[in-house]
């Protein structure tokens, strides 16, 4: 399943895991729109923005062009102050909010063409660029796309720095749940419930996802509204963000968006030496970052990383699997991982065994729906980071177990947009590209040393 492309022939395909990652590839291949790949073709038809840089991880051991590509196309909707929506539409695709929605030709910085949406998604491009680069089986050409990409990826961080950070440096904020990539987290309730708006002025719309997904697994309606309602705001003030700033009612500093920032800056420090340019910004905002991250939204009562709310100057009160997230990034000293680690077992169930995960909202929680979306179901993104985060601190047997969960979901139930924690059953979108692209990636782990993968380990 070529475009005429380089395909890597290096690896020989344990025999077990040979039919996975045939399906696997099949999923990315029937998901392939001709210039980027969607998640999911009826849920979701367009391209979107982190799931294409994890989409991106997926195809690098097999398909150096195809990896590319999506990359590639995924920047050519990049606005010219920098930011990197989180849509890059396709022509003819039914969907809401559309194109037509967002109206991003309000803005004199949004590209006429391809169209785009107008907020951001968690920044993780530069870790996927350079992951294309690790696996690539023609190095020479993978260091012309990183120069090419290079000076991209630096505005897409200096635009989240310039324009999304309180101080310089820092921790950067969102102005919409869209943009955390976990849309109903439960970190969001008190931000939108404390919105004030007249829901008969709100624009006329009507959902997709509920005709084509189990409404009872999306979103409410009321949160919809809400989103929405945020989009009107946006799209009013044509996406100024010194304007937006200024006024939105909803401003959070999330846990999960800033550590992956700050493994983001570190790879892009590394991409600029592997071009022969200059990395000392990028470590200069990775430690920035990093720093504000262990001084602001560490809760020493849980041993858990928490979200900051700056409208309402506090942390949030809720605690989700987002909160791990740190452990990606070499971000918490060695005391405190071990805290977190041990704090596991109140969000970890059984699945794929010998394998565990974590729910995206703890099974204890009151709130905890095991069904709604990031109200409790077992996502492989969530997993993905936290596997990665206990390899990079030493902690090998629990990192195989996570990535035993992922891998055994998937070669069970089928590459869903997320899992049941009770029953292991597919949820949400089907045949569903980033966890394909996932499940590919932790499968070609050994491709790789441990500290070009995950960056170098934590010592006891």
């Amino acid at each position: 399943m070529s475009d005429g492309l380089l395909e890597s022939e290096r690896t020989v395909e344990p025999a077990d895991d040979a039919e996975l990652i045939g399906k696997a590839k099949a999923v990315l291949e029937a998901n392939w729109l001709g210039h980027a790949t969607s998640p999911s073709r009826r849920l979701y038809p367009h391209q979107w923005s982190w799931d294409a840089a994890c989409i991106a991880m997926g195809y690098a051991s097999w398909n150096q062009e195809r990896a590319e590509t999506e990359l590639r196309s995924l920047f050519s909707g990049q606005w010219r102050n920098g930011l990197l929506p989180h849509i890059v539409f396709t022509d003819g695709a039914r969907y809401f909010p559309g194109p037509e929605f967002w109206q991003t030709e309000r803005s004199r910085d949004a590209p006429e063409w391809p169209r785009t949406s107008g907020i951001v998604q968690p920044p993780i491009h530069a870790t996927a660029a350079l992951q294309v680069y690790r696996l690539a089986s023609d190095r020479a050409r993978a260091a012309v796309f990183l120069e090419e990409l290079l000076p991209k990826l630096a505005a897409w961080h200096a635009y989240l720095y310039r324009e999304r950070a309180q101080t310089d440096g820092g921790l950067v904020e969102i102005w919409h749940p869209w943009e955390s990539g976990m849309d109903n987290s439960p970190l969001w309730d008190v931000a939108l419930e404390r919105m004030s708006f007249d829901a008969e002025l709100l624009p006329e719309y009507e959902r997709v996802d509920v005709e084509v997904a189990e409404a009872a697994e999306r979103p409410s309606d009321g949160e919809y509204d809400r989103y929405v309602y945020l989009v009107s705001v946006f799209r009013e003030l044509a996406y100024d963000s010194s304007r937006i700033k200024r006024v939105t009612p909803f401003a959070l500093q999330p846990v999960l968006f800033n550590s992956l920032l700050v493994q983001s800056n570190r790879d892009l420090a590394e991409i600029a030496r592997i071009v022969g340019d200059n990395p000392e910004q990028f470590q200069t905002w990775a430690e920035s970052t990093a720093s504000a991250l262990e001084e602001t939204l560490w809760d020493d009562e849980h041993a858990v990383y928490v979200d900051y709310d700056v409208e309402a100057g506090g942390r949030v009160g809720a605690r989700t699997a987002a909160g791990l997230a740190p452990l990606y990034a070499g971000v918490p000293t060695r005391p405190r991982a071990e805290r977190m680690v041990e704090s596991l077992a109140d969000s970890r169930v059984e699945v794929g065994y010998p394998g565990w995960a974590v729910t995206s909202l703890a099974p204890s929680d009151p709130g905890f729906q095991p069904a709604r979306y990031w109200r409790g179901p077992v996502w492989p993104i969530l997993n993905w980071v936290l596997q990665r985060g206990l390899d990079r601190y030493g902690y090998a047997t629990l990192a195989a177990e996570v990535r035993s969960a992922i891998v055994e979901l998937a070669r069970s139930a089928g590459f869903w947009e997320h899992y049941s924690p009770a029953t292991g059953r597919g949820q949400g979108g089907e045949h569903f590209a980033w966890t394909a692209a996932l499940v590919l990636d932790v499968l070609r782990e050994d491709e790789l040393e441990p500290e070009a993968l995950r960056g170098p380990k934590i010592a006891h």
